[in-house]
């Protein structure tokens, strides 16, 4: 009997991940912590956590700051990256999901150099200045889809020329090229495409993606000065 595509892209991802990525077992209790506590399911996998790891790397990055903390399954990947001295600033609206991430940081030995601040997005964000590491090197927003765009916007409001933006889940099965959709997140991210095409002094690429996560997609966007 044929697999159906998502099952086939299930056992790559797991053929990728037992092969090219190393077992870790604060990772794995992070996921594990996340599951019991009913947290929703959507963590990036570990193929994409090792892609945050490594373009964190290439950009030798020292201020990152994540929008959307959920477990803090990808801020054990992105921290683990940071060039020495680095920091990362999370930002989480769910008091659960905060208590989660805190223990699942303590426990990968992270604390340290995490600052998860507790609260809206939009209503934290442009509150950020030098001392919580403006401009930052890599921002990574994986967040509610329908403010995506105003988002993006304080997003190069807190970046500087070279900069690296990284949005998650932006295919959303495909549907991203439906003008008539009705959902709301497709919506947001249609939103935040525009603002980008719009947006002078940045360059941007979307690649879709499929896994065990199912058929989505990255945005990245590189300031390319000032803006």
């Amino acid at each position: 009997m044929a697999k159906t595509r998502t099952t086939l892209w299930t056992d790559v991802d797991r053929y990728l991940t037992d092969t090219l990525i190393r077992p870790d077992a604060a990772l794995d209790a992070a996921i594990a912590a996340a599951e019991a506590a009913d947290l929703p399911p959507i963590s990036v996998s570990p193929p994409q956590g090792q892609l945050l790891h490594l373009l964190v790397k290439l950009v030798n990055a020292k201020s990152v700051l994540e929008i959307g903390t959920l477990g803090a399954y990808s801020t054990i990947w992105m921290a683990r990256a940071l060039a020495p001295g680095g920091r990362l600033l999370t930002l989480e609206a769910d008091p659960t999901h905060a208590d989660v991430a805190r223990s699942n940081l303590e426990r990968a030995g992270i604390a340290d150099r995490v600052t998860l601040r507790l609260g809206r997005a939009l209503e934290t964000l442009p509150t950020l200045s030098p001392a919580d590491g403006a401009p930052f090197d890599v921002i990574f927003i994986d967040a509610d889809k329908p403010p995506l765009a105003d988002y993006f916007v304080e997003a190069l409001r807190l970046s500087r020329a070279g900069t690296l933006i990284i949005i998650d889940n932006v295919i959303r099965d495909g549907a991203v090229a439906d003008p008539s959709s009705r959902d709301a997140s497709v919506q947001g991210v249609r939103r935040l495409n525009d603002r980008i095409a719009a947006t002078p002094n940045v360059e941007a690429t979307s690649i879709q993606t499929v896994g065990a996560k199912g058929y989505d997609g990255f945005t990245l966007v590189r300031v390319e000065e000032n803006v």
